[in-house]
């Protein structure tokens, strides 16, 4: 248990039988009344953003978060599975756990999954993923950087904006945050 003094913007503590992650926290005294703390945070089941305002002298149990790296393996139209890159052990998540991660997962494409009390809780993508482009428009001979667009769909169903002289087959890299595209990978 720390106090709530302690709270530190990316902290994940439990807070009403659920887990919360810091997204902001502020120290206020205001005149001659009592200090508290108001915090901003991420409700994780959900991702809903909560604010709470916590006396100086409340205490919050801290979350011991446990991450591993995952390979992912395949889908079989129920769960995505992975294997621990650490000790073989295969699991599945179903889609409502990934969210939009699956727009991004191809075989043998390693993630963090993130653990609570052995339950996985989230998963985390690196900031760019590559992915080869299966269908587009023809590229156009001498199209240069602009900002004209053409849409493309990628290996994993994700339909993203590309340049015009990307072509089909190309491997593209796209941002995994907001589902972009960053640049040709050669």
């Amino acid at each position: 248990m720390i106090t709530a003094t302690q709270l530190r913007p990316g902290m994940v503590i439990k807070f009403n039988n659920d887990l919360y992650s810091v997204f902001k926290m502020e120290h206020r005294t205001p005149g001659n009344l009592r200090g508290f703390v108001q915090a901003k945070m991420r409700r994780l089941s959900t991702g809903t953003m909560i604010e709470h305002r916590f006396s100086s002298e409340d205490r919050v149990e801290r979350a011991i978060l446990d991450e591993h790296e995952m390979e992912y393996l395949y889908d079989d139209g129920d769960a995505f599975h992975f294997m621990n890159t650490e000790n073989y052990e295969q699991m599945h998540l179903g889609h409502d756990m990934l969210g939009d991660a699956v727009n991004y997962l191809v075989p043998g494409f390693k993630v963090t999954i993130v653990f609570y009390e052995g339950k996985p809780i989230s998963v985390d993508l690196p900031a760019t993923v590559d992915l080869k482009i299966v269908e587009t428009e023809p590229g156009l001979k001498g199209a240069t950087v602009s900002n004209v667009t053409k849409t493309a769909k990628m290996e994993t169903g994700l339909v993203v904006q590309v340049p015009p002289f990307i072509n089909e087959g190309e491997v593209i890299r796209v941002n995994t945050t907001e589902g972009t595209y960053v640049e040709r990978v050669n």
